[in-house]
Order: C-alpha cells, then sequence, then structure tokens
C-alpha cells in the first residue's frame, strides 16, 4: 500500500480511518499461550508482546525475518539560541558515521539482526527558528513526512525509526509541552533535560526557548501537521511519516526513546489509538519521555538509563521481541509434550 501525503486533509483523513490489530489472530495467540508448558501468564510481557504482533500480522504465530532500523537526520534552526552542547555540523559528521558502521547503532543493530538505512534529509537547510515562527512550511513538512513513508522496504515486518539532529530534544520538547498540556505544574522544563549534556543553566535557557515557542502559538488549535510544521524538524516528521505509513501497512513499530515518542504525539493527538501498532523499546533517562510515557499510561520494555538516541533503544530492545517469540512458537503445548496440567 503507497501512502501518499499530498496534502494536510490527507493525514487527517488517514487518523480517521486507521486499520486495527486483527482481533482472531490476538484471541488465537492468546489461547495458545494458555495452552503451552507453563502456568499461564509466567512470562509476563513476552506473552503481551507475542500477542501484540499476532494482532498487527494476522497470524496466530508471528515472525521476525527483516526487522529494519531507519535513521532519519535533519538540522535545526533553534541551535543558534545555544540550546545544545554539540553544534549543528555534528549532524553531518554522525551520518558519516553511521555510514560508515561506526555508531552504536551500527553494533546494536548487527547484534540484534537488524538491518539499518539512513537518510539524511536535507542537512544543508536547516529548519527556521521555531522561536521566531515556524520550523518548516506544511509543504516542508508533508515532504519530509513523505520521506518517512516511502523509506519503509517493502520486506519489513517490524520498523525501529531512529533519528539524529543537533537540537532535536529542543523539538520533542516543545511537541510534548504543545500536545501534552502547558500547565502550572507542566511548564516547559517540566519537559526538557540535557540532551547532549547541558548543565543546568543550558537547561534552564533551553527550557526558555520551549516556552517561547510555545507563548507563540498561544490561544490557538494546531492539527497534527501544524504541530509537526511549527515545532518539529525534517527527521521529526519523516519518523511520524513511518509510523503512519506503518499502520496503514499493519508493520509493527519500536519507538526509541524521547525524540522517536514525542514524533508521534500529533499523530495520538489526531486519534488516540494512532500508537496501538507500537511498543516504546525502552524508557530514555531524558525526564520528558518518563513524563510522555506517564501520560500516555505506556510501559517501556527495557529501562537502562539510555538516552543516546539513534534508535539504539530499539535494537537493544528487538532481542526481547524475538525472545517472546522465540517462546510463542517454539514451545511444546501441555497435550504435544503429555504434561498433565494443561
Amino acid at each position: 500500500m503507497t501512502v501518499q501525503f499530498q496534502h494536510a486533509d490527507d493525514v487527517l483523513d488517514i487518523l480517521k480511518n486507521l486499520p486495527l490489530a486483527c482481533d482472531t489472530s490476538m484471541k488465537a495467540a492468546s489461547d495458545r499461550q494458555g495452552q503451552l508448558t507453563k502456568p499461564p501468564g509466567s512470562l509476563g510481557r513476552l506473552e503481551d508482546l507475542a500477542i501484540w504482533l499476532a494482532g498487527w500480522q494476522g497470524r496466530e504465530k508471528p515472525e521476525i525475518r527483516h526487522p529494519r532500523c531507519v535513521i532519519f537526520a535533519g538540522n535545526h534552526g533553534i541551535t543558534a539560541k545555544g540550546v545544545s552542547a554539540f553544534p549543528p555540523e555534528v549532524t553531518m559528521q554522525m551520518v558519516a558515521n553511521f555510514k560508515a558502521g561506526g555508531a552504536a547503532i551500527n553494533q546494536l543493530c548487527q547484534a540484534a539482526g537488524a538491518e539499518l538505512d539512513v537518510h539524511a534529509l536535507d542537512l544543508d537547510r536547516p529548519t527556521a527558528d521555531f522561536t521566531e515562527g515556524p520550523a518548516m512550511t506544511i509543504e516542508d513538512t508533508l515532504a519530509a513526512m513523505q520521506r518517512g513513508a516511502d523509506a519503509i522496504p517493502d520486506d519489513a515486518d517490524l520498523l525501529m525509526p531512529g533519528e539524529m539532529g543537533i537540537g532535536n530534544t529542543t523539538s520533542a520538547a516543545a511537541l510534548a509541552l504543545a500536545v501534552m498540556g502547558n500547565t502550572s505544574d507542566r511548564t516547559a522544563i517540566y519537559w526538557t533535560g540535557p540532551g547532549t549534556g547541558l548543565d543546568q543553566a543550558g537547561v534552564t535557557q533551553k527550557a526558555a526557548m520551549v516556552q517561547k515557542a510555545i507563548d507563540r502559538n498561544k490561544g490557538k488549535t494546531l492539527n497534527p501537521v501544524e504541530l509537526l510544521s511549527e515545532y518539529g524538524g525534517r527527521e521529526v516528521a519523516a519518523i511520524a511519516g513511518l509510523v503512519l505509513a506503518a499502520r496503514m501497512r499493519r508493520i509493527p513499530v519500536l519507538l526509541d526513546g524521547y525524540i522517536s515518542t514525542a514524533a508521534c504525539l500529533p499523530l495520538w493527538h489526531g486519534n488516540a489509538s494512532a500508537l496501538a501498532h507500537c511498543q516504546i523499546s525502552h524508557c530514555s533517562k531524558e525526564p520528558g519521555h518518563q513524563h510522555i510515557l506517564a501520560g500516555l499510561g505506556l510501559q517501556a520494555i527495557l529501562d537502562l538509563g539510555m538516552r543516546l538516541g539513534e534508535g539504539s533503544g530499539a535494537a537493544t530492545a528487538l532481542p526481547i521481541v524475538k525472545a517472546a517469540l522465540a517462546a510463542h512458537n517454539g514451545m511444546a503445548t501441555f497435550a504435544e509434550a503429555g504434561v498433565s496440567g494443561g
């Protein structure tokens, strides 16, 4: 299925008509879990993951044969306001490192048995400073979302979106604040963390820029595309486009940390069930990510104190998901094993 994001209304219409998981397959997988040679529920989240995958793959015994990590890289104009400990040139340098196989995500994907694709999105054309105006035009936002949708390989059966973009935790904080509430106890500082390693003064400055961006749109009601346009980056919009296109193709997704999850908040804003085909791979050490998960009522698969991005948490969680399927598909039932109690 080819998903097209030519107009903002295309995104809004898709969000109104999202495909659902297959209840029949989920029930069959759940019934199988009840027949396997173990006490019911004894494998905990592994059982839930197998049933979740069954629902989106539409079969009692789902498989992961072609997992793909897809990294999008973009540059942000907001970096001119001192919101990062690293200069924007690092984005392009890290893209070269990804392609040369020298980054953490290369090693983690190799260990997990996942292919890795890297897409640099107009790095010579940073987004605008979103404290002064929209980060991107609607047209640029839709083009980035389309790049994300088009990056899904034909054979992918599980996707792990990743990102690289100096300044993009500022974008994530702005999206979180815009979508999840700007209240007396949830101001910009609530959603803002150190990112690449800011000290407390740097975090305070960063939060001030986030608040300035939000104040610029005070009183406005923004739709999902407008939210991405106002506060996102090209890599952020690309992740949103990939996740939405994956939903239309019923491909399950392992979301990474703060940026990848925040990129999907506009989709959730448009439809509260928009992330049903996604699992949160890990809980980032970035405080904003922890707050998002609490607000969404979601539990991450892992909590290892990671905050690298790049899709690293998703690649680390992939072996856990594979373990869930190994147990689900490979265990004998009580009847098959001749074990009493089934």
